[in-house]
């Protein structure tokens, strides 16, 4: 009994079918579903983008490279050592729609050099004793970092079919890997943690970690190539705590603050940080 309910419904469908089927020439159907498929095709593509920034950093002013600036400055009779107030940097970033109002993105940015480059004859009082003459005063802080971000849509979130349309508001959570390298001048009288005797020239001053922002912001739709203009505000967390270099005995040499071996610098570079960003949609 069963089957012959199945075969007998099979056969309605059929003949239902026959008259919407016979409106159309075999072109016609072939055409349609090419159509329809095509569709289906595009409605599952994924949206990413591609997207350039530009960001200043607002520095905060209490950290160890401002008070090492303080202090040096008094070991030099005719010039100073500057403060680190802000920083600048560019960024290059890829990323994609996971969800209706999520995505994710990976990138890259580059820090403009910090600090200064003096060409001169400057009278330098070693913390030690003595005077000699520096011709060339450097305190240049280089950083370069990958990060990736996970980014938030409040409202207007763009989507794979019409990418951005109307102002998006949204907000994201972001960690990146940093490495840091800061030069100082030759003559500098570093510390030795070893030996607490300092070395006759300094090396490269590095060290890496771990940075981590939160940020909110702003995305507008330009009238071309599916581009948008951003803008956000965001604080990052990135210090520095074991900057040093290593001498051939493998023994660690740091710069301080004080003159002893308590006051190691390490470099905070936290703050709050300004970005406007240039964003390019595609499907893939």
């Amino acid at each position: 009994m069963r089957l012959k309910l199945i075969a007998l419904a099979i056969a309605a469908a059929a003949i239902m079918a026959q008259p919407v089927a016979a409106q159309y020439s075999e072109q016609e159907i072939i055409d349609r579903y090419m159509k329809k498929s095509d569709k289906k095709q595009k409605q599952h593509k994924k949206l990413y983008w591609l997207s350039g920034s530009y960001s200043m950093n607002r520095i905060n002013k209490h950290n160890d490279y401002n008070d090492f600036a303080t202090y040096t400055s008094a070991q030099f009779p005719t010039t100073q050592i500057n403060w680190l107030n802000k920083a600048n940097s560019f960024g290059l970033e890829f990323g994609w729609m996971f969800n209706k109002k999520f995505a994710v993105s990976i990138g890259g940015e580059y820090w403009m050099t910090l600090g200064q480059n003096q060409s001169g004859n400057f009278a330098y009082n070693r913390p030690v004793g003595g005077t000699t003459t520096v011709t060339e005063l450097i305190s240049e802080i280089k950083v370069y970092g990958l990060t990736s971000a996970l980014h938030f849509y409040l409202t207007n979130p763009p989507s794979s079919r019409n990418h951005l349309t109307n102002l998006a508001v949204k907000v994201g959570a972001g960690i990146g890997f940093y490495q840091v390298s800061w030069d100082v001048w030759d003559e500098y009288e570093n510390i030795n943690l070893s030996s607490s005797l300092p070395a006759a020239i300094n090396a490269t001053f590095k060290d890496s970690n771990i940075g981590l922002s939160l940020s909110a912001g702003a995305e507008y739709p330009l009238n071309f190539g599916s581009m948008s203009l951003g803008v956000d505000v965001n604080y990052l967390y990135l210090n520095f705590n074991n900057v040093a270099w290593y001498n051939s005995q493998d023994q660690e040499v740091v710069a301080s603050y004080a003159g002893d071996t308590n006051s190691r610098v390490d470099l905070g570079l936290s703050g709050v940080r300004g970005k406007i960003e240039l964003k390019k949609f595609f499907n893939w």
